[in-house]
């Protein structure tokens, strides 16, 4: 995929970062880990990974406002551009020797997603898309699956852990969804589950309790990948919301009504 200047940056500066987050998976035992809540960790690779990402970004677009996962927002003298940064999606993995996390970082224009980039440094993929270009793994094009029947689908979400709420209402969607499916898996990396959506792995993709930066970059990827992306509650914001569902075009009506509890 020929990309754009911003995106190749962006390919860039994720590169970058995971070099530095590899050298420290390889010595997990030696991290010095900060809980910030129950089950819910900050390590020093965390924050040295953002701090690589944000220097690069903001040295080639100075201008552009920022929202990371562990430095915050900041609007930028062009209030209409924003980069999105999650460093380590999957954290939990990350910490746990578990080769199964990404860093995620996304551009917005105008409170669209226009470039996003998911990489996976443990299998070396590279997810990335651009508005209207199509996404894409490594150097092949990718698409979501066709698969209509929902008894043959295979779906990804995010489970509330420690002191979090929503397990209620999680447990009420798996009794509604897992009897007629082929399965749900809960892998603790909501970016690689969306490009695992796009790439036609997974089926569809829901969770609760979100956050822009970690869906930033994958709602376009499975979007451009040719599935649809909603937030959960009709009418609420979309990357910017906490709620949201993803599928393939064939089965997301069906899937959709099951997790609003419509069907």
């Amino acid at each position: 995929m020929q990309g754009s200047a911003n995106l190749n940056v962006m390919i860039k500066a994720a590169r970058r970062a995971a070099r530095s987050l590899v050298k420290d998976f390889r010595e997990v035992e030696n991290l010095q880990v900060a809980s910030k809540s129950a089950g819910d960790f900050v390590s020093r690779a965390d924050i040295a990974a953002e701090k690589i990402i944000r220097e690069m970004l903001m040295e080639a677009r100075p201008n552009y406002g920022w929202l990371g996962e562990e430095s915050g927002g900041v609007e930028g003298k062009d209030p209409t551009r924003r980069w999105i940064v999650d460093p380590l999606d999957g954290t939990t993995n990350f910490l746990h020797g578990m080769p199964h996390w990404a860093v995620s970082i996304a551009l917005e224009h105008k409170g669209e997603i226009v470039s996003g980039v998911v990489y996976d440094p443990a299998k070396d993929e590279m997810f990335v898309a651009e508005k209207g270009q199509g996404a894409w793994m490594n150097d092949s094009r990718i698409r979501v699956s066709d698969r209509g029947r929902m008894s043959e689908c295979v779906f990804a979400t995010g489970i509330p852990f420690g002191a979090r709420g929503g397990l209620p209402e999680m447990l009420q969607d798996l009794a509604r969804l897992m009897p007629g499916s082929a399965g749900v898996r809960r892998w603790g990396a909501a970016a690689l589950d969306l490009t695992y959506v796009a790439a036609g792995r997974f089926d569809g993709f829901w969770e609760r309790g979100l956050h822009a930066w970690d869906v930033a970059a994958g709602v376009l990827i499975v979007r451009e990948a040719g599935g649809f992306a909603e937030p959960i509650v009709p009418g609420a914001p979309l990357v910017d919301g906490d709620a949201l569902i993803a599928a393939n075009p064939e089965i997301f009506a069906d899937f959709a009504r099951e997790i609003r509890g419509e069907g």
